[in-house]
C-alpha cells in the first residue's frame, strides 16, 4: 500500500534542508544585522568562493528566505522578511552559545563575542544584555507585562510564547518570478493571525503612553504584534521584539543612542544613549557596558 505524502512535511523538510548547510547558515546569521549585503562581502564572512556562495544565495532565495536586489554589478541579499529572522534567531537560541568551539582562538574573536553578547541587533530589535536590561526595565516599571505561553510537549511552559512560523512581517516570503517557495507562505484559506498581544509580550496601557512620551514612533496597525517574545540566544531569557521592539530599536540608533561596531550585529551604547536610558528607564549605566 503506497503511503499519500503529506505536502506539509516536504515543504517543511524541503525549509530544514535549506539551513542545513554550514554556508547558508553562516549567511542567514550575518543577514540578522537586518541590512543588505553584497555576495562578495558574504563569500568573505563564510569563507567560501564567490562562485561558491552565489550557488547557495540562489538556494535560499529561491526558498523564499531571502530577497534579492540588484544595482549595477553588484547583486544584494537580504532576509527576506521578519518571519525569517524569527525563525533564524529562535533556532540560534536552541544551541550553546559556545556551539562546542571552544575557547576564541585570538583576542579579535574573543573581542567580537564579547561584544556581541554586551548588545546586538536582532534583525530590527535589541539583543544581548542591553535587549534583557530594556526589557528587564520596561517590564518593572509596568510598561511591559508577560503574557501566559502554550505548554510545551512536556507540559512545561514552552519559550517559543506564540508559534513560530506566525505572521511578524507583512505578506509571506517572496521569491523571484518563477520560482517557489519552500513551506513559508501562508496556505489558501489559513486563519490570519489576530492582532491581539498574544506573542509572549503585551504592552500595557502605561507602555503605549511612553512610546508616544519618548517621541518613540509605535507602528500599532498591520498583522505585526506590537509586543513579542524572543529567546536571547546569549542570555538564554526573552527578549523584547515585535513592532515595539522594532520602534525602539530603530530610534535607539537614529538617535545616537547607540552605534554600530565591528563588521557584525553588535551595537554600542553612547554616553548620550546612557543618559536617556537612565532618564528614560532608570536604567544604571553600569549594566550597559
Amino acid at each position: 500500500m503506497t503511503k499519500r505524502k503529506d505536502g506539509t512535511a516536504a515543504r517543511l523538510a524541503g525549509l530544514a534542508g535549506l539551513i542545513a548547510d554550514e554556508t547558508r547558515a553562516a549567511c542567514l546569521l550575518a543577514l540578522l544585522d537586518g541590512r543588505a549585503w553584497t555576495a562578495g562581502e558574504l563569500a568573505r564572512h563564510a569563507g567560501v568562493a564567490a562562485s561558491t556562495l552565489s550557488e547557495h544565495l540562489g538556494k535560499l532565495v529561491a526558498g523564499g528566505l531571502l530577497a534579492e536586489e540588484r544595482q549595477g554589478r553588484h547583486r544584494y541579499v537580504r532576509l527576506a522578511d521578519a518571519r525569517v529572522a524569527q525563525i533564524v534567531e529562535d533556532l540560534a537560541a536552541q544551541v550553546a552559545p559556545d556551539g562546542g568551539a571552544g575557547r576564541p582562538r585570538t583576542l579579535r574573536e574573543a573581542s567580537a563575542g564579547s561584544a556581541m553578547a554586551r548588545g546586538r541587533t536582532c534583525y530590527d530589535h535589541l539583543a544581548g544584555r542591553l535587549g534583557i536590561a530594556v526589557t528587564d526595565a520596561l517590564t518593572a516599571r509596568g510598561l511591559l507585562r508577560a503574557t501566559r505561553e502554550p505548554e510545551g510537549p512536556d507540559g512545561a511552559e514552552s519559550p517559543w510564547g506564540s508559534p513560530r512560523v506566525s505572521e511578524a512581517g507583512r505578506g509571506g516570503a517572496r521569491s523571484p518570478e518563477g520560482s517557489s517557495t519552500v513551506g513559508l507562505s501562508t496556505p489558501a484559506g489559513a486563519p490570519q493571525r489576530r492582532t491581539s498581544q498574544d506573542s509572549g509580550f503585551a504592552l500595557t496601557d502605561a507602555g503605549l503612553a511612553w512610546f508616544d512620551t519618548a517621541g518613540i514612533r509605535l507602528h500599532r496597525k498591520g498583522r505585526r504584534p506590537l509586543a513579542r517574545a524572543c529567546l536571547d540566544w546569549t542570555e538564554r531569557r526573552p527578549h523584547l521584539a515585535g513592532a515595539a521592539g522594532a520602534a525602539l530599536c530603530r530610534h535607539a540608533l537614529d538617535a545616537g543612542w547607540c552605534v554600530r561596531i565591528g563588521s557584525e550585529r553588535a551595537v554600542k551604547v553612547t554616553a548620550e544613549g546612557e543618559h536617556a536610558l537612565s532618564r528614560l528607564l532608570g536604567i544604571e549605566a553600569a549594566a550597559l557596558r
